[in-house]
């Protein structure tokens, strides 16, 4: 089993600044869950949820050209491995949404949070 649980969203005017928090529990790092990566995505309302950013275990990330040169995603290591950051500067009223913390194994998203909600207001 795997845990996920996101905090740190809220309310925030355009052109400000939210960090989001994943802390992951479980089975996550056993050699049979094979995690490769965690990564934040979003859904805001009435839209499809959409990927925003990843890290594998090794530290490389990949982001969305919508976020690009504004969100930072980061892991922690050692114990802390299990928990990654999602920096977002310079938000904008679009990037209001239900974010999303996930991890990646076997070619697929399998585990997800339960969201958190960031509400930019322009």
């Amino acid at each position: 089993q795997v845990q996920l649980v996101e905090s740190g969203g809220g309310l925030v005017q355009a052109g400000g600044s939210l960090t989001l928090s994943c802390a992951a529990s479980g089975t996550i790092f056993s050699s049979r869950f094979s995690l490769n990566a965690m990564g934040w995505h979003r859904q805001a309302p009435g839209k499809q949820r959409e990927f925003v950013a990843s890290i594998t275990d090794g530290g490389s990330t990949n982001y969305a050209d919508s976020v690009k040169g504004r969100f930072t995603i980061s892991r922690g290591s050692g114990d802390h491995r299990g928990t990654m950051y999602l920096q977002m500067n310079s938000l904008k009223s679009e990037d209001t949404a239900v974010y999303y913390c996930a991890t990646y194994s076997k070619t697929t998203w399998n585990y997800w949070g339960q969201g958190t909600q960031v509400t930019v207001s322009s």
